[in-house]
């Protein structure tokens, strides 16, 4: 027989847009449950057609978009909206990412729908949440970082308060929200009641950095950029390796119980007995040095040679893959971390599978949806349409 995913039987609808809303449910749809993307009929999500990289749907909707099911309904229309409320009366779960009260002017806010359905989680996700001094106020990764503090810890000394690509203030959001949809789901085993969950984007970039703000309170000053120097432990940045590309380059950090091992790694065992580099506080008064001597070393390899080396000998280090390498890589496809996609009208596509790995709850990627694909079958499930009501809903532009 086979197993049930983890939320199998968990129904949960998708008004989200952009990347925040649609990476939390696709966690969501990955771990088992079934995800109704509720879109409206006159395009769909925006993303379907933002940084539109050919005809046709995007990448940029499409890798966050998988295993999904998308139903049309135009929520300006009172026979759009009435079936909304009886997919609503179904549904386990509700992610929205709406400006500020924009479902509350629908009438679809969180007070009218737990009225009908007192087991509904209701999420929402905003900039700034909906209230404190910002609550009114927009927000884009850039600025989620900028204002959750990320910014003015990335980047090197000299240089402005940089952006990181990596996206903590949208992808982030979507983790720290599928989160909170779980816990919600859980206590809601032991009151019988949904609940009202609520993540802002400001909200997660400061909870991702934690740890400068500990520093903070270490040192009594704002952190300074680092570059790629992490602490005060040498080894331990990037070092250039051949044949000396943007992206040559490997991430290494020698903890000090590490320091013997790395030196005969490298070839040089009579470092570890050098009195320049005897202790981590002589390796980093003597940095330069140091860091000279691995430089040396790792310009005569390719870093994937050089991150063999000291792989098997035990020191912790990172080739700088760029995307490309990512999206082949040998470890990330052995572990469905990277997956091949058909989707019709572009062919096969590369992207992101689940990075949580459940014994249990094995997870297989399926192609998003295309827009409406699913409508009439969702309406004749959930809410008895016939096929002749369907067509009457399209009809009039309510589906």
């Amino acid at each position: 027989m086979t197993q049930p995913q983890a939320l199998s039987g968990i129904r949960v609808i998708d008004m989200t847009h952009n990347q925040a809303g649609p990476a939390c449910t696709q966690i969501l749809a990955f771990l088992g449950a079934e995800v109704i993307k509720l879109e409206d009929p006159r395009g769909g999500d925006i993303a379907r057609r933002n940084m539109a990289d050919r005809d046709g749907d995007s990448l940029f909707f499409l890798v966050l978009n998988a295993n999904k099911q998308s139903l049309t309904l135009n929520l300006k229309t009172e026979a759009g909206k009435e079936m909304f409320r009886r997919v609503i009366d179904q549904a386990d779960v509700l992610v929205e990412n709406f400006g500020p009260g924009a479902l509350d002017r629908l009438g679809l806010g969180w007070e009218a729908l737990r009225a009908r359905n007192e087991r509904l989680i209701y999420a929402t996700i905003k900039g700034f949440g909906t209230y404190g001094p910002y609550a009114d106020f927009k927000s884009f990764e850039p600025i989620a970082q900028a204002m959750g503090g990320a910014m003015s810890v990335t980047g090197f000394p000299d240089n402005p308060p940089t952006y990181c690509w990596p996206a903590i203030g949208d992808s982030g959001t979507g983790m720290h929200m599928a989160i909170g949809i779980l816990a919600a789901l859980q206590q809601r085993h032991a009151s019988g009641r949904g609940q009202h969950v609520e993540v802002s984007m400001q909200d997660s970039v400061v909870n991702l950095i934690r740890v400068s703000l500990r520093d903070h309170q270490r040192f009594g000053h704002p952190p300074a950029r680092g570059g790629n120097q992490l602490g005060r432990n040498v080894p331990g940045t990037t070092y250039p390796c051949a044949p000396g590309g943007p992206n040559d380059y490997i991430y290494i950090f020698a903890q000090p119980q590490m320091w013997d091992a790395f030196a005969r790694a490298i070839g040089r065992p009579e470092l570890a007995a050098d009195p320049r580099f005897a202790s981590g506080e002589a390796r980093w008064e003597n940095r330069a040095a140091l860091d000279a001597i691995v430089a040396d070393w790792t310009r005569g390899r390719g870093k994937h040679e050089a991150l063999r080396i000291l792989g098997e000998a035990g020191v912790p280090a990172g080739a700088t893959l760029d995307t490309g390498e990512v999206l082949a890589d040998p470890h990330l496809r052995a572990r469905e971390m990277i997956v091949d996609v058909d989707y019709p009208g572009r062919g096969v596509y590369q992207t992101v599978g689940c990075p949580m790995k459940l014994s249990d709850s094995p997870v297989t990627v399926t192609r998003p949806p295309l827009l409406g694909e699913h409508t009439d079958a969702l309406l004749e499930r959930l809410c008895g349409v016939t096929a002749e009501e369907a067509a009457r809903l399209r009809e009039t532009g309510a589906v």
